[in-house]
């Protein structure tokens, strides 16, 4: 993560949280092929804002 732009980290985010919404809906009705795919897209969405949120401090320093 802390090799990526903030433009590959905004993207990152906006495609994992799309994946994981549509992982969500898809697992209402059926079983999920993977049952730990939306705990590792939760978990990619907080290391990303968590980089985010790291780089918002250091630059207002």
């Amino acid at each position: 993560m802390t090799t990526k732009t903030d433009a590959e980290l905004s993207r990152l985010l906006a495609d994992t949280r799309e994946a994981l919404r549509l992982e969500r809906f898809s697992a209402a009705g059926a079983r999920a092929k993977d049952p730990s795919a939306a705990r590792n897209m939760r978990a990619t969405v907080a290391r990303v804002l968590t980089e985010k949120t790291a780089r918002a401090s250091a630059s207002a320093k």
